[in-house]
This record gives structure tokens, sequence and C-alpha cells, in this order.
């Protein structure tokens, strides 16, 4: 970077920042969010709601639905090793 563009650019240096934070921000989210293990644990909560009552069968079809559709795009991911 030159003096010129050093000199320019500075006063935007804590908006880079703050971007930089929101998209680790985001990107840890999304990695939760689209977790594999996270899923099938939802899944499983989600079953033995069912069988206590907790929950209705439209109930629990829903939401497994929804959690399977989320496994299926996590497959489809990906995978940011770091």
């Amino acid at each position: 970077m030159g003096l010129l563009s050093g000199i320019f650019m500075a006063p935007f240096a804590p908006i880079k920042g703050t971007v930089w934070v929101a998209e680790k921000i985001q990107d840890e989210a999304e990695r939760q969010y689209y977790d594999p293990g996270a899923i099938r644990r939802q899944l499983e909560e989600v079953a033995q709601a069912r069988r206590q009552g907790q929950l209705s069968d439209e109930e629990a079809r829903e939401m497994e639905k929804e959690l399977v559709q989320r496994l299926m795009v996590s497959n489809r991911r990906p995978r940011r090793d770091k």
C-alpha cells in the first residue's frame, strides 16, 4: 500500500474491520446452523418430544421436514476446516 492510498484509506479502516467481524459472525452462525451433528441431535429431540406427547404428529413432521432440508443443504456445502 502506497503512502497516499494509506492516508486516504485510513478513515475506512474501522468500516473494514466491522465488515470483517460481521462476516466472521455470519460464517460461524451458518456453520452452527448447518452442522450435521447438531441437526441430528435436534431430530432426536423432536422424536423424543413426539413420543412424550409434547408435539403433535403434524408439528413433529414440519420440524423434521425443515431439519432434513437443512441436513441435505449441509451435505452439499463445502467444508471449511480450520
